[in-house]
């Protein structure tokens, strides 16, 4: 059998997407998406990045077991966790960066790439501190998908001209594939992440509607967009 044997058919490679897109639509139905406002949900969302950051070497060894900076207390970002029968599943933190809210951790790592695009009025949303429970994660592979639908969802309330990661060499195929983001700079190194991570961005009116038609589940209306950021504000 030649390797274009062994490749799967078109009718193969769609159906194979189309219950994907099943299983992440059952998996959002599960899920309950909150704000992490009170010290006892933030306290959740730091121990659960501690116990990632952990599995993958990214993080020392501390007596609180808890992984945050500065930039989690800052007025332009929000923390959020999922949640699977009221269990905390999965969390990531979001930053609405305009010229008026300049702060971010790409804004202190990338600074000369950045400030021109806020000097330029330019509208950034960043993710960062996308992390999983390992044992919710085995359960339901399709998580990374559902965590990320919130950044790619708070990227279309805000009309992002930049939206933004900086992510290290294995996980940079992934946003390519998914967000179609481009490298902008790097590798440089994240004193928080003890690793090289690449700035990478889409353009949100750009690739939406390509988005949507291959990955149906990143939809969403006005109002669930509302509901989740109209706190941020500009």
């Amino acid at each position: 059998m030649s390797p274009e044997d062994a490749r799967p058919s078109l009718s193969e490679r769609v159906q194979a997407r189309s219950s994907f897109c099943e299983r992440i639509a059952r998996l959002l139905d599960m899920i309950d998406c909150r704000k992490a406002n009170a010290g006892e949900q933030r306290d959740a969302i730091f121990h659960l990045r501690y116990r990632a950051y952990m599995r993958g070497g990214k993080a020392a060894l501390n007596s609180s077991k808890s992984t945050s900076d500065p930039y989690d207390d800052v007025h332009n970002v929000h923390l959020f966790g999922l949640y699977i029968n009221d269990e905390l599943a999965s969390s990531i933190r979001i930053h609405l960066v305009t010229r008026e809210s300049p702060s971010s951790p790409s804004l202190e790592l990338f600074p000369e790439v950045l400030r021109t695009e806020l000097d330029a009025s330019k509208v950034i949303i960043e993710m960062t501190y996308f992390v999983t429970n390992e044992k919710l994660s085995r359960l339901h592979p399709e998580l990374p998908h559902a965590t990320l639908r919130l950044g790619w969802l708070a990227a279309g309330y805000f009309g992002a001209d930049h939206f933004l990661a900086a992510v290290d060499v294995q996980h940079q195929e992934f946003l390519r594939r998914t967000f179609h983001h481009r490298a902008i700079c790097g590798p440089r190194q994240d004193p928080r992440l003890a690793k090289a991570v690449t700035l990478m961005t889409s353009h949100y009116a750009s690739v939406a509607a390509e988005v949507h038609r291959r990955y149906p589940f990143f939809r969403s209306s006005f109002f669930e967009r509302r509901m989740l950021f109209e706190h941020l504000g500009f």
